[in-house]
């Protein structure tokens, strides 16, 4: 299994550089509040060389989803706030046969404005989700569709990962071919159903040149293609990265049954509000969801001479594999605990700099370990 750390600061530690983009005028922007996770605080005496060259440096300047609680961020995030619970029985298709009849499953949709009718009855819903989450961040970075010509777009990528991909193409395709043959299966079947369409789609859309592929990562693949946005930035090989993942794994039933399969789901159907809880002793399985996040990553430099509003600063990141087992983490701890090392190496943060921890289930087994790294008793 594959192992990720990402470290990065929230943007009251760029304020030194906004002073030099005052006498640039922004768009107008929403004046919902937003507060994002500081997994870093200030520079600290003891804190390694951290990189200072704008042009190096990595910053976010948009943010887009698909959700069960709709597309806008905002929203997003205050019904976060609100505790509101997004989890339903399922209703896509008949989930009664199924161990698991609930998830994170999205309703109604609405992809208007941002991808013609011809297209959206074609795509396959993961990138449906993507192009609007993509599109999305792109407004929310002062880059709508009457700025995206000041983009120089040799210079602009597409990095959004899916576990999963186009399972209900999959599925469609499989059924032509049971049914009436292969002469019934789409054309559109193959082209679409790989999964560097998702990044490949979106760059279409947007025609983006610069380095555009797709990580499939399972759980990790989102933060394994921000590390890989970030290090295309770093090396100059682009301005800017749209960065993230998208799935759709509640399109039809195969999505929840093949992880149900494995045990792996909560069971919880007669209270599928509380089934979600990664610390609790008497867990189950975790929540499927879907959805789609994406980042628009900048270099600093090409931030500030455009006077991007900045919502955070992406400092590193590291990847490795445990190299040990398909789901489990190695009971030693080796591959969590040299990822972080060479996170806070990349990132050029000390130990005592991180306030925050943020673990996927599959290590919380690990956090003692965890805390060993960072110094902190068991």
């Amino acid at each position: 299994m594959e192992t990720q750390t990402l470290l990065r600061l929230t943007s009251h530690s760029l304020s030194p550089f906004r002073k030099h983009t005052s006498h640039i005028k922004s768009p107008p922007r929403t004046t919902t509040k937003r507060h994002y996770v500081i997994l870093a605080s200030n520079i600290s005496a003891t804190s390694p060389k951290r990189e200072k060259d704008a042009k190096k440096r990595v910053v976010v300047t948009g943010m887009g989803l698909v959700s069960v609680y709709g597309n806008d961020v905002d929203t997003y995030y205050q019904k976060l706030l609100a505790g509101e619970n997004g989890i339903k029985l399922i209703d896509k298709f008949n989930a009664s046969k199924l161990p698991t009849k609930f998830g994170g499953q999205i309703s109604h949709f609405m992809s208007k404005g941002y991808i013609d009718d011809k297209n959206d009855l074609r795509l396959d819903d993961y990138l449906r989700y993507c192009i609007v989450a993509g599109k999305r961040a792109l407004e929310d970075a002062a880059f709508g569709v009457h700025e995206l010509s000041k983009i120089n777009k040799e210079r602009a990528g597409v990095l959004v990962g899916t576990g999963m991909g186009g399972m209900s193409g999959f599925s469609d395709a499989s059924d032509s071919l049971m049914e009436g043959g292969y002469e019934k299966i789409s054309p559109f079947f193959t082209p679409y159903d790989v999964h560097n369409m998702t990044s490949a789609v979106l760059a279409h859309h947007l025609g983006f040149m610069g380095p555009t592929y797709s990580i499939s990562a399972a759980c990790a693949t989102s933060n394994f293609c921000f590390c890989a946005a970030a290090n295309h930035i770093r090396e100059g090989e682009a301005d800017l990265m749209i960065a993230g993942g998208s799935e759709a794994a509640l399109s039809i039933p195969f999505g929840v049954a093949s992880l149900a399969a494995t045990n792996a789901l909560s069971k919880r159907n007669h209270d599928p509000h509380t089934a979600s809880r990664p610390w609790d002793k008497d867990r189950d399985g975790f929540v499927i969801g879907e959805g789609a996040g994406v980042l628009v990553m900048e270099s600093l430099e090409h931030a500030m001479k455009r006077g991007a509003q900045i919502h955070a600063e992406f400092l590193g990141g590291a990847v490795n594999c445990d190299a040990y087992h398909i789901t489990n983490p190695r009971p030693d701890g080796l591959g969590v605990s040299s990822c972080i090392q060479m996170s806070l190496k990349n990132a050029g943060v000390s130990v005592e700099e991180v306030l925050n921890i943020f673990l996927d289930w599959i290590y919380l087994n690990m956090l003692n370990l965890i805390k060993v790294c960072f110094g902190l008793r068991s």
